[in-house]
């Protein structure tokens, strides 16, 4: 980072960013466009406003330098403004980038995502996560004329409609019938899923859930999923939104060889860009078409869905990532950072409080109390020290914009990090390290 600023004084401020903090609070309920990115997320003043990144590297608009982890959410992983992405981009937008009928550029870019993952045969893209996940949903109920939504409980988020957002704290506004037709089951678990298939006989409409998060599938469990779908009739939905890219180019399902009957995928997909897609067998997605003489499916409609820049940069992100064996070098990147920060952890007597969990173009870090339970007054003293240092990292999420320099910073900051932590574990009370409140959890209930 630009400015230099040592452990035990409080110079690391951020003036311009906490006036633009103000700004925004005034103007977008919430002060961000998605909760995650809310500067409740980061310690009370120190929630950076971005002016530019480039690369692996961001700004912020008071003049500092950070290495930036979970770029956009997961969705940078090639690092900002890539230059093959900037360019097809680029290209489109001279070309006009909506019109009244589709553009060529959205057969082509069909024909790259199925080339690309061909345990798909149809392809529909959208904006963004959400609509292609309830597109997916909605499109298990008519194919199979049930009401009820099986979703996988220990998975974070699935889409922003009502379906999925009743099953949080944050459910003001639903109705009760809506939220009656969601269900859960424990990921890993064959036998609790097919209890509750056996309980909702004949009402499930789909399993969706995370082919894999931050531990691998038990091995057989994917398949299980796939065998327990098909003997209850109902549709297996696999989100991608993660997976898809970061474990391999054809996702999770190309991985580990079990093939969902649709998937959503995103994040990754457009380097930043917006776009998602719903995937899937031929005879679902379909459905959703006019070359059949059943009822209509209201599958997917937007305005924006084929803007053709997007579409563009989806294209030449797919094209980079096989070229340059992008997946295999987040994976290379991660395993070095984790081994870092683990070692770095170990040395300063944290190793069981600071733990790097996930697959390695996937991390994420777990901070944990005297009791080695989850704490979010030690997050956000290891947040600050990370700040302090010139590292922003809500996850340790890779991008291949990232090089070994990078990495030996990051860690060397970790080490620092990891020295107060152990002097707030000694002191059994992290709150002279804090300096205002605590991060807060993403979904609660009061704000």
């Amino acid at each position: 980072m630009d400015t230099e600023h040592t452990e035990e004084t409080e110079e690391f401020l951020l003036p311009r960013s906490r006036r633009a903090n103000e700004r925004l609070h005034a103007l977008i309920p919430g002060g961000a466009h998605t909760y995650a990115k809310g500067d409740d997320q980061y310690p009370e003043n120190l929630a950076p406003v971005i002016s530019h990144g480039r690369g692996a590297h961001v700004w912020d608009i008071d003049g500092n330098r950070y290495v930036e982890y979970g770029s956009g959410l997961r969705s940078v992983s090639l690092g900002h403004a890539h230059p093959r992405v900037t360019e097809a981009v680029r290209r489109e937008l001279d070309r006009g980038s909506n019109f009244v009928r589709p553009s060529v550029v959205e057969v082509e870019a069909a024909e790259r995502f199925l080339a690309t993952v061909p345990t798909a045969e149809m392809v529909k893209f959208a904006k963004n996560g959400s609509d292609a996940t309830t597109a997916a949903v909605r499109l298990a109920r008519a194919a199979t004329g049930r009401p009820r939504v099986a979703l996988c409980a220990d998975h974070p988020f699935f889409s922003t409609d009502d379906w999925f957002i009743a099953t949080t704290p944050m459910s003001a506004g639903i109705p009760a019938p809506t939220t009656d037709l969601t269900v859960a089951f424990p990921y890993g678990d064959l036998a609790a899923t097919e209890e509750l298939l056996n309980r909702y006989q004949d009402e499930v409409a789909c399993l969706i859930l995370e082919p894999a998060t931050h531990t691998e599938p038990p091995p057989g469990y994917l398949a299980g999923l796939r065998d327990l779908a098909d003997r209850h009739g109902c549709v297996l939905i696999f989100d991608e939104m993660i997976t898809g890219f970061r474990w391999s180019e054809a996702g999770a399902q190309g991985l580990y060889g079990v093939v969902p009957d649709l998937s959503t995928f995103g994040k990754a997909l457009g380097n930043g860009c917006a776009v998602s897609a719903l995937a899937g067998r031929r005879e679902l997605m379909e459905l959703g078409g006019l070359r059949h003489s059943g009822d209509r499916v209201f599958l997917l409609s937007t305005t924006h869905g084929a803007e053709t820049h997007s579409l563009a940069a989806a294209m030449a992100v797919q094209t980079t990532y096989v070229e340059e064996g992008v997946t295999a070098r987040l994976h290379a990147l991660g395993e070095r950072l984790a081994a870092g920060v683990r070692d770095a952890a170990a040395s300063m007597g944290v190793g069981d409080h600071v733990v790097v969990r996930g697959r390695a173009s996937n991390l994420v870090f777990a901070t944990l109390d005297e009791n080695r339970q989850p704490s979010q007054q030690y997050r956000t003293l290891f947040l600050r020290r990370l700040l302090a240092g010139g590292v922003l990292a809500p996850s340790f999420v890779v991008s291949s914009a990232l090089d070994d320099t990078d990495i030996d910073h990051t860690v060397d900051v970790v080490a620092q990090a990891c020295a107060v932590y152990r002097k707030a574990l000694d002191a059994a009370d992290p709150t002279p390290w804090l300096a205002g409140r605590p991060v807060k959890p993403v979904f609660r209930r009061l704000a």
